[in-house]
């Protein structure tokens, strides 16, 4: 821990005071501008990610990036889900996987799961993508099938948000958009899910647009 508290140290003694700023328009309120859902493996650096400040990003982390289909009974990811778009209104939602994710791995294999009750039971949250791998991916290598996991995994906790009610009124109302997206730990590169096409591009390919527009706006001014 001693490395942990010099951490802090260093925030207070030397990064405060250069945003010092940043902190104290936060003290006021938060106005994010993506709820982030990721997995709460301690590789997955959201701010390094992402290349953003406290205050942009409203993050929910689990394990395995669930999100579980909305009811009556509440929970941890259920009530932040509602208090990001309900309350604080973020535009946008992005469901981060990654490689290399334990929580997947295990999904593939619940009943080996025995020793970890909880992690077998919440798992079950992506069973459809494990269905879905199972047929549609039965002829591939084991890598190629977990990669196709990652992949639909993130696309069934997509289809899961929208079952939220705040999630499902922001969509009628066209205020929220939804993304998908898989990081790779070992080369950093995101993929981004293209609903349209149904297929997996990269994040500068499927946000072209929007980086041309950003990048002439910041030319004009």
């Amino acid at each position: 821990m001693s490395r942990f508290a010099l951490g802090v140290i260093k925030f207070q003694r030397e990064v405060f005071p250069e945003k010092q700023e940043l902190f104290e328009r936060l003290s006021t309120g938060q106005s994010p501008e993506a709820l982030f859902i990721t997995c709460s493996d301690s590789r997955i650096e959201t701010a390094m990610i992402t290349q953003t400040d406290p205050g942009e990003l409203f993050i929910c982390r689990n394990a395995g990036n669930i999100v579980p289909p909305h009811t009556n009974q509440t929970g941890g990811m259920t009530a932040s889900i509602e208090f990001a778009i309900g309350a604080l209104q973020i535009p946008h939602i992005v469901v981060c996987g990654h490689t290399e994710c334990g929580a997947m791995k295990g999904a593939m294999n619940r009943e080996g799961l025995t020793n970890l009750p909880h992690v077998r039971e919440w798992l079950g949250y992506a069973q459809g993508a494990v269905d879905i791998v199972e047929i549609l991916g039965a002829g591939l290598d084991p890598e190629a099938k977990m990669r196709m996991l990652l992949e639909q995994n993130v696309i069934l906790q997509l289809q899961h948000l929208k079952t939220h009610p705040t999630v499902a009124v922001a969509l009628a109302q066209k205020a929220v958009q939804l993304h998908g997206w898989v990081y790779d730990i070992k080369s950093g590169q995101v993929s981004a899910y293209d609903e349209a096409a149904g297929t997996w591009v990269p994040v500068e390919e499927r946000y072209a647009g929007e980086l041309a527009s950003a990048a002439l706006a910041s030319h004009a001014c």
